[in-house]
């Protein structure tokens, strides 16, 4: 639970919670203020609860009866009645006259430990002065270049900053359907622009660089057409991050967000942008933990082909331990699982067979890795055959052509055939002379890594 997730009003509270706390009674404060925003945030209730009027008990402001009903709790911390310092003095006054030396360090070791309860109203004060002086700093901020800054302390010491300009002056605007939890703060862009290139934020956005909601939906099909008109994926590649990040910005998260990192996901794929890729399928993951629709079992189907990829098997076993049996039904969610299979049974034949008949954009993930499973397949032909026909392995490993299988087996040091001079398709490999240099490629490709910078 980040605290870049919090809404502003959550974020002044605790900033106003940390001030008050003396170095007596921090940690267990702190235990106590974690404790509430936790319950917060299980309960889903960050967004919605009035955190100006959430006190803690033990600061004694006596607001605890505007808390919602789960945050009403008797609490360890409350202080017990302060004593007043001078009714202390007064009773160490009109005690006896006191001549022992020994009595004498008794009465001073009394009055020595009269700032003990001194220090609760000296707590009081301190919250006062700190609550006059944030209450000033926000004034301030709103004259100081028209930015409004939040700030937490000590450890929290973030600065996170929006623009007034954003939802503009007078009156609270009405709240964005496409804005989840939003606020006065949220950000509202005014540009007009239709394409506008990429460019990683050093400050903070302005509204009249970020592209509103409207015009980001024409930018979208602008963008759609282009890609069926062969534009340079480098550019469309930038018009997209661009388009992600203004919808990032103004915290735009609706069923058009999702569109956006679903078709920017699979262009990824078309052109093996696998970087982009993985940024947008952890996205579109968030996105669908929120209940947002989309095309959730293409893209489930993707993690799990992803994760054979990356032969991230203990993640595989715990995300297809999640899926529902209802899920595991649906067309391309099945095959992905067919494809773990293949690969955990070593059936080579099965597993290209899939290959050939992925549905969506699957063939595109498995592209990947099938160039591994073609050599582990060829380890195992080798050692149960003495010789293979090229048009064999053309069929069986799923090449296009047999002059792609030869090049293949030539790359990868296997290809020495009986009749090397023969027409392609008269082709025939020697199995006992290819089987040791496609085990070292194998294990030098596929199972040594090398760490640079490792002793």
């Amino acid at each position: 639970m980040s605290s870049d997730t919090w809404p502003p009003q959550l974020k002044d509270w605790v900033a106003r919670c940390l001030g008050q706390m003396t170095d007596g009674n921090r940690t267990e404060a702190q235990t106590e203020l974690r404790q509430v925003i936790s319950d917060a945030f299980n309960n889903k209730t960050l967004w919605t609860t009035d955190w100006e009027g959430v006190q803690l008990q033990r600061y004694n402001i006596g607001f605890a009866g505007l808390l919602p009903a789960e945050f009403v709790r008797s609490l360890s911390l409350m202080p017990k009645a302060p004593l007043i310092l001078n009714n202390l003095k007064r009773k160490i006054h009109e005690s006896p006259m006191v001549t022992s030396k020994k009595a004498k360090k008794s009465a001073l070791k009394n009055v020595n430990a009269a700032p003990e309860y001194s220090d609760q109203a000296a707590l009081q004060r301190r919250a006062a002065r700190f609550q006059r002086e944030h209450e000033i700093e926000r004034q301030k901020s709103y004259s100081n270049g028209g930015h409004i800054l939040f700030r937490t302390s000590h450890s929290n010491s973030h600065l996170f900053s929006q623009s007034p300009t954003a939802f503009g002056n007078g009156d609270e605007p009405e709240a964005d359907p496409n804005v989840p939890n939003w606020d006065r703060f949220t950000i509202v862009g005014t540009s007009q622009e239709l394409f506008k290139d990429y460019l990683r934020l050093t400050s903070e956005p302005k509204p009249e660089q970020i592209r509103p909601y409207a015009v980001l939906q024409r930018t979208l099909l602008e963008l759609k057409s282009r890609w069926r008109q062969k534009t340079s994926y480098n550019w469309i590649c930038s018009q997209f991050k661009s388009l992600r990040q203004d919808l990032t910005v103004q915290r735009i998260k609706n069923e058009f967000t999702v569109q956006v990192y679903e078709i920017h996901a699979r262009m990824a794929l078309e052109v093996g942008d696998m970087v982009e890729y993985n940024q947008c399928q952890s996205i579109l993951r968030h996105l669908y933990e929120l209940g947002i629709p989309g095309k959730v079992e293409e893209f489930t189907a993707y993690r799990i082909l992803m994760l054979l990829h990356g032969r991230n098997r203990s993640e595989l076993n715990l995300y297809v331990g999640q899926l529902t049996p209802k899920q595991k039904d649906v067309p391309a969610v099945r095959h992905a699982l067919d494809v773990s299979r293949a690969l955990s049974m070593g059936n080579y034949h099965r597993f290209f067979d899939l290959y050939l008949n992925s549905p969506n954009m699957g063939a595109y993930i498995m592209d990947h890795f099938a160039d591994r499973e073609r050599i582990k397949a060829l380890m195992v032909m080798t050692k149960a055959y003495m010789k293979i026909p090229l048009s064999f392995i053309q069929n069986e490993l799923a090449f296009d052509t047999l002059a792609q299988a030869r090049d293949f087996l030539i790359e990868h040091k296997g290809g020495v055939f009986t009749n090397p001079n023969s027409p392609e398709h008269e082709k025939i490999l020697d199995c006992k002379q290819a089987a040791a240099p496609l085990a070292q490629v194998y294990d030098e490709k596929y199972v040594k890594i090398r760490i640079k910078g490792a002793i």
